[in-house]
């Protein structure tokens, strides 16, 4: 039993004394009223002076003692007794007419005993728990071992809700007048010209979400999709998505679709199968390609709310304690959508909010098949966080082996010269830890190549890189290990735009030349560092051939919409295809057909009206009269 329990139990026993000495105060006071006429009413409120010293000698020591014992706030249930004390003497007080000072001395005498009796049996508590505790220690040992990595991981990689809403940093950004007075605009475009075409909307509410904010006009989650709990393990929960029967009929057609080329047919699956997931990130592509990029980003955010409102209810991934590993095919899309996601925030300025959600992309799968890892340091400094990103190298894997990554090298050299900036005001710089520049020197002798591509992908045209590049250490823009050659060109692709602020040209122009003068000094430099990254990376294969360098490119590359005609895909085909796959959703549309008004129609062409916020076919069809006067109207064009 703990100390506190005991306290409390003693409590309880000394209101209990309390309350039977004050019905034996009422009883003296009912037999003695026939002599209340020689008693001195006024006596009774003056107390012997000795008296009080000594209760309040008591009442100090009594204090003193439970200071000594309680060094943290005491639980509810103590400071109910406590008051239900007070009231106790309050009322005694009265019957006897004492006074406030008499009754608070008895309360502390009380509470003194109960803090000598804790006091006995402290030894008997204290030796238990010790020889409880022991034991427990020995049994568990490994296991805290095995997760003291899991535990630094996850705390690194902890998702903050709050900024994984872009429109709330748009307001931090721009503040909250400028972007209510955006929305107010586009919401009266939308009103407008919901009027001219005049049609009906179907109301309901969606599903509120943490990933994306759902828009009024998307239509209702059908269900389609589930999570399934798999296992615990090292402290993971391992999950994984689930498909329904009708889902697996609309993958069934995406699939013989896909194989054909047929974006008509991806587009009539979705106005069946609004959340189809693959289907959605397909015509994301297509969008994005054509030139339109509020519309590819749109299908991303649908995507993602159907993959939040599928979590289980065990799933939270915010505290970077799930899994769902990539090898799973119905994992698969949330990794493609958020990494998505990340980037269509990153071009709209809006880095706090994508550093949140690359964060939750590395928790998802320790192998980070995405290559988040090369993102994150990217991120953080944009968003200015630099005591995140110096503790979550090292934190991450409880090592510090991530600077050895080419964007984690340099990206730590300008984190540093940012902190230095900060801490220069305060006079307050540690001296144990390296400075800016010789983290730049060491970030430079370990990737040199680093340099010439900068140079011709900032570009940078001072002189002062003219004589730099003229050494034999920086002449070369590869260094002739695969691995590490593929991961600079990922870094200087993804990181370029930071190197055009001239603090940091300056801070990379000096260590380039603290470099050649070292190198001029003491050539055994060169073997050292090469030995270095021999052991770093792998000569005999790219074990990062999977990331794609264009995927880390902020360039949006846009195709004619006349060169994608080869992709619709001949209409019998579609036609035939989709007949044979019956995938319609009953859940959405009850007689599995397409809404009047959208049947005989370019399916695209569809897909592109129901993604405009004043355009829907969910929960109802176009007027007749209506329907009938824009047929008339494109017979006349």
């Amino acid at each position: 039993m703990s100390g506190r329990l005991v306290k409390k139990v003693l409590n309880e026993k000394h209101l209990a004394q309390q309350f039977s000495v004050v019905e034996e105060d009422e009883e003296e006071e009912l037999n003695d009223s026939t002599n209340r006429s020689s008693i001195n009413l006024f006596d009774l409120l003056n107390d012997d002076p000795e008296y009080q010293e000594e209760e309040l000698e008591e009442s100090e020591s009594a204090k003193e003692t439970l200071t000594r014992y309680d060094d943290k706030e005491e639980p509810s249930s103590l400071k109910n007794t406590d008051a239900v004390t007070t009231s106790n003497s309050k009322s005694k007080k009265k019957k006897k007419k004492k006074n406030k000072d008499g009754s608070v001395a008895n309360k502390t005498g009380g509470e003194k005993e109960l803090d000598s009796i804790l006091e006995d049996l402290s030894l008997d508590v204290n030796s238990s728990s010790e020889q409880h505790i022991s034991s427990k220690a020995r049994s568990v040992s490994a296991e805290d071992q095995n997760k003291s990595v899991k535990q630094h991981d996850s705390s690194v990689l902890q998702v903050d809700p709050k900024y994984l809403n872009a429109e709330n940093e748009l307001r931090r950004i721009f503040g909250s007048k400028v972007v209510k007075s955006f929305e107010s605009q586009a919401s009266n475009q939308a009103s407008s010209s919901r009027q001219i075409r005049g049609v009906r909307r179907g109301h309901y509410n969606l599903r509120k979400t943490v990933l994306v904010t759902p828009a009024s006009h998307w239509p209702r989650w059908d269900g389609s999709l589930s999570m399934e709990f798999l296992e615990t393990k090292n402290g993971y929960n391992y999950f994984k998505y689930a498909h329904s029967s009708s889902y697996s009929q609309a993958q069934s057609a995406f699939e013989a679709t896909k194989a054909i080329n047929d974006l008509n047919g991806i587009a009539s699956i979705l106005m069946h199968h609004p959340y189809h997931l693959d289907s959605l990130l397909t015509m994301a592509e297509y969008f994005k390609v054509v030139g339109e990029q509020q519309m590819s980003a749109d299908a991303i955010a649908k995507c993602l709310y159907a993959l939040e409102c599928a979590w289980n209810p065990m799933f939270t991934p915010l505290q970077g304690n799930c899994q769902l590993k990539f090898n799973h095919d119905t994992n698969k899309p949330i990794f493609t959508a958020l990494f998505t996601h990340m980037k269509n925030l990153d071009r709209r300025g809006c880095h706090r909010s994508a550093l949140e959600v690359c964060k939750l992309l590395l928790s998802l799968d320790s192998d980070d098949p995405t290559g988040a890892i090369f993102c994150l340091d990217y991120f953080a400094l944009r968003a200015e966080e630099y005591v995140w990103l110096e503790k979550f190298s090292e934190n991450y894997q409880s090592d510090n082996s991530i600077w050895l990554f080419p964007n984690f090298s340099y990206s730590l050299a300008i984190c540093r010269f940012y902190s230095e900036r900060e801490t220069s005001k305060d006079a307050c710089i540690d001296a144990k830890k390296s400075s800016s520049l010789d983290l730049m020197k060491q970030a430079l002798m370990l990737h040199p190549s680093v340099i010439k591509n900068l140079v011709e992908k900032v570009p940078l045209k001072d002189h002062t890189w003219t004589f730099i590049l003229k050494h034999a250490f920086f002449r070369s823009d590869q260094t002739r290990v695969v691995s590490q050659d593929h991961l600079i060109n990922i870094y200087v692709e993804r990181s370029y735009l930071i190197w055009r602020l001239p603090d940091l040209q300056k801070l990379l122009s000096d260590a380039a030349q603290l470099v050649i003068e070292t190198l001029e000094n003491n050539k055994s430099e060169v073997k050292d560092w090469a030995c270095a990254r021999k052991v770093a990376f792998s000569s005999e294969k790219n074990e990062y051939g999977h990331l794609l360098v264009s995927d880390f490119s902020d360039k949006a590359v846009s195709i004619p919409q006349e060169n994608l005609q080869q992709f619709m895909g001949p209409p019998g085909m579609r036609e035939g295809m989709l007949d044979e796959n019956q995938f319609a959703n009953p859940q959405v549309h009850g007689n599995g057909q397409a809404p009047r008004g959208v049947a005989n129609r370019n399916a695209l062409a569809v897909l592109f009206e129901s993604i405009l916020p004043w355009v829907t076919y969910e929960d109802g069809e176009l007027d007749g009269n209506q329907h009938d006067n824009d047929d008339h109207e494109q017979n006349n064009q």
